[in-house]
């Protein structure tokens, strides 16, 4: 993640085909020692990392279609963020909400709290052309980016 907000996509593809590598080896999802590694987990990286360098059709092509039913909530909490953030940024921006909200069904504590959901509720909210419609005006006073 640090190489893909630096914009190096070379050292970014690097890591990632390394961590793949790894994974392979592995074979399985895991949670050693609170890793939560496997092939699952390299591939929600490899969406935030495409999102992070713009490379948006990789994150919405590969993010929607990963199963993270066996990983630890956080992980799968920020598999449906970064989908999120790449359909809002691609302006998507129903698909973007609808998958804050599925994840906000997830894990209420963990979105509310979590700055990518906050930072993307606020953009809708900044986007929008006169009064924001009720379910983005609830959603934002839930993640307390509206007073």
């Amino acid at each position: 993640m640090a190489a893909a907000r630096a914009n190096d996509a070379a050292t970014t593809g690097t890591f990632l085909t390394a961590a793949d590598h790894a994974a392979s080896k592995l074979g399985v999802d895991a949670n050693h020692l609170w890793t939560a590694f496997g092939p699952t987990n390299v591939a929600i990286h490899r969406v935030a990392t495409a999102a992070e360098l713009g490379d948006l059709q990789v994150a919405i092509d590969l993010g929607p279609r990963l199963d993270t039913t066996d990983l630890p909530m956080e992980r799968r909490l920020r598999n449906a963020l970064e989908v999120a953030r790449a359909y809002s940024s691609w302006n998507r921006v129903d698909d973007a909400q609808a998958m804050l909200l599925d994840a906000e069904q997830m894990a209420p504590e963990q979105v509310r709290h979590h700055f990518l959901s906050r930072q993307l509720a606020l953009t809708w909210v900044r986007r929008q052309r006169g009064k924001p419609s009720a379910e983005l005006v609830s959603l934002a006073r839930r993640l307390k980016v509206l007073d």
